[in-house]
């Protein structure tokens, strides 16, 4: 039995591609049964003896007829990115103890189970263009970050198909693992938009295929491209058959691919709500002892107890020591760590298909690492390791938040050390006395209430009105958290804070002032909730404690009172709150709220109302929402057409809701006024 030739030159590296086999030369309907269970599959007598050994456990795909896709420009995305990997490998002697899996495009019907027609379309026209197309539109497609080349389209199906092919032949049981040596890589390429290097989404086409064609149902894709993979959580966004685990560069959304998608709050939708798991680091220089924590305290309790048939590793190598682009530390030996633990999952059932990683040294040492772990070696000994507190903290979150979806998860609260606890105070509740007497001292305003035991466990002394509130016919309901603190420390390395020169950001003081000049009632939410303590806390895991605390005031104060002419207001987290109260009081909201004001920031709009249809048109006619520029909701055509008015903030740098409300004050105090006015010439009514 011949081994692969090792590619020592240019001769070597064409003599693996004379084993690369196109099956899809055309897209006809011919090739349409491909998606209706009998994929077009090369014939043992056809397959070359290498490739049917069984003895072979492990698989790879590749082909240098993807190096075709080129920039005329110097880029990062370059197409030795590939045949560095595929060089180092040989050199190694890995592809030797490797099955060659045969390489194809991928079917027109295959890509459409993720994308578009209108992207499909789009990316096979990108053939015909002429150099002076190609320069033509280089603004365009700068924007999106790609660069594009005649054989772009070719190289893109080749990407994807190789993809499949790996997928398939570890789904089927061909060989136990496989390794996708391919690009331009695809985790960004939405279903609507090809994007960031990518044009069509390997891994999510992938997952599709193999559930459509094998009995493996149950996916992992785990993403440690050092950016999210928001094509990938998109496509399977609503899907709790595929659970989505990335590990990332975010920085308060600021990372590419930009926008709230890849936060930690962002955890799918609909029936697919809690199968995203987003790790988003808030910054650079992350290494080995991150990445490792969060595995064994993330990604694997969660994926051991959603049980996978398969593994799908999106592995872009760009966090790796050495990338200039990533800016963290991964060394060899951590993707090595990783991908051992994730063979312990699916009965060692796993995919390893390249993404990014743009240094050609650290990419190839980083995928030989990966490699020799699929291929049964144990990951070399690592230094003793401690994480960083920015990791530790993330982490934390990431488990608080995921605690909701995943039982496996059962965080400790930050709580006081046990000796200090009898003389310690914590600091929202020292906050929360400090606004419960300024509200007072200055507004005028008493404490609400709240006869609801576990509401009142939260939300004690977080719910305040204004004297007038049962007899004045207008009344602003206004939901938001703390407010901002803003600390400056002695010194980073012990979180010292200078208390001098430390402040509690309060936005609601513009509001309550102008509405208590303005002779209207406030009901002020505070919807920061106070934890649970331990012995509460799984009975709580799935509620929506700050919607039911808008609903129990709605039902027990609001609706009490003589205000017939109200405004909702949310601010940051309150957003969700308001519209928790929409959808759960539709009749009464509809009848008594003149408007809606929604200040968001770059954090995820609110869902609309979707039921009545009645309620959606009553909130498209009496809603604005306040965003910063770049938020990415302008890129979603249908959010745009779901919500009434979308003030995009003219700032840029205006993203943060404590900074959008300041500066949208005037705005926000005009609208209020308006709908209160409109009422009032309506009925015909005098000025009060």
């Amino acid at each position: 039995m011949a081994s692969p030739a090792r590619s020592e030159g240019p001769h070597a590296v064409s003599a693996e591609d004379s084993m690369d086999v196109d099956r899809t030369a055309d897209t006809t309907p011919a090739n349409a049964s491909a998606i209706n269970g009998h994929a077009p599959s090369v014939r043992a007598s056809s397959v070359p003896a290498t490739l049917r050994e069984s003895a072979y456990q492990v698989g790879y795909v590749y082909s240098s007829k993807m190096m075709a896709h080129t920039c005329a420009q110097e880029h990062c995305e370059q197409p030795e990115r590939i045949s560095r990997i595929f060089d180092v490998l040989n050199k190694n002697h890995c592809l030797e103890k490797m099955k060659r899996l045969p390489i194809r495009r991928v079917l027109r019907e295959e890509a459409l189970l993720v994308h578009s027609q209108a992207l499909w379309d789009k990316v096979l026209a990108l053939h015909s263009l002429t150099e002076q197309d190609i320069a033509d539109s280089e603004a365009y497609y700068n924007d999106l970050s790609l660069y594009v080349h005649p054989s772009t389209p070719y190289a893109a199906q080749l990407s994807a198909g190789g993809v499949i092919e790996a997928a398939l032949a570890v789904a089927r049981g061909e060989v136990k693992r496989a390794f996708a040596i391919v690009r331009p890589p695809g985790h960004h390429a939405e279903p609507d938009e090809h994007m960031g290097f990518c044009f069509f989404n390997n891994v999510s086409i992938a997952a599709k295929v193999v559930q459509l064609r094998t009995a493996v149902k149950r996916i992992l894709i785990l993403d440690w491209d050092v950016h999210h993979g928001n094509g990938t959580q998109r496509a399977f966004n609503d899907d709790p058959s595929v659970l989505y685990i990335s590990l990332h560069r975010y920085e308060g959304g600021n990372f590419y691919p930009n926008g709230p998608f890849g936060s930690m709050t962002s955890c799918g939708e609909g029936p697919g709500l809690g199968y995203s798991v987003n790790i988003p680091w808030p910054e650079k220089g992350m290494g080995d002892a991150d990445y490792l924590l969060a595995f064994q305290r993330i990604v694997m309790p969660i994926a051991m107890e959603f049980s996978p048939d398969l593994v799908i590793i999106s592995a872009g190598f760009d966090a790796a020591e050495g990338d200039d682009l990533g800016e963290c530390h991964v060394s060899p030996a951590g993707y090595a760590h990783m991908t051992h633990m994730l063979c312990s999952l699916a009965g060692g059932k796993v995919v390893v298909a390249l993404e990014g990683g743009y240094d050609l040294d650290a990419i190839s040492k980083s995928a030989l690492a990966v490699t020799q772990v699929i291929l049964g070696e144990m990951p070399p000994q690592l230094p003793p390791l401690v994480a960083s507190e920015a990791a530790t903290e993330t982490i934390w979150q990431v488990a608080m938040e995921q605690s909701k979806y995943w039982k496996n998860l059962d965080p400790k609260a930050c709580e006081p050390l046990e000796e200090m606890e009898p003389i310690a105070v914590s600091l929202p509740e020292l906050l929360k006395a400090h606004r419960q007497d300024h509200l007072y001292r200055h507004f005028g305003m008493l404490e609400v209430p709240l006869l609801s035991q576990a509401l009142n466990d939260r939300f004690s002394a977080q719910v305040a009105c204004t004297p007038d509130i049962m007899e004045n016919d207008t009344l602003i309901v206004f939901a938001h958290e703390f407010g901002n603190l803003s600390v400056e420390l002695d010194s980073v390395m012990t979180c010292d804070v200078r208390l001098e020169h430390s402040y509690l950001v309060d936005c609601s003081k513009q509001l309550l002032g102008w509405a208590k000049s303005e002779g209207y009632a406030v009901l002020d939410v505070n919807v920061f909730p106070k934890p649970f303590p331990k012995s509460k806390r799984a009975q709580a895991k799935h509620d929506d404690y700050a919607g039911a605390v808008m609903v129990y005031l709605w039902d027990n104060y609001v609706q009490l009172t003589a205000a017939r002419e109200v405004v909702l207001v949310g601010h940051g987290p309150g957003c969700a709150a308001v519209m928790s109260l929409i959808q759960q009081r539709p009749a009464g909201v509809m009848k008594s709220v003149q408007g809606v004001v929604q200040v968001v920031g770059l954090h995820h709009v609110p869902a609309t109302p979707r039921d009545p249809s009645s309620l959606r048109q009553w909130y498209y006619n009496n809603s604005i929402v306040i965003v910063p520029s770049k938020h990415p909701i302008f890129h979603d055509s249908r959010a745009l057409k779901r919500h009434g008015n979308i003030f995009r903030h003219g700032l840029a740098d205006e993203e943060k809701p404590i900074k959008l409300i300041m500066k949208a004050m005037p705005g926000i105090q005009a609208f209020i006024k308006g709908k209160f006015e409109s009422r009032v010439d309506t009925n015909g009514v005098g000025q009060r």
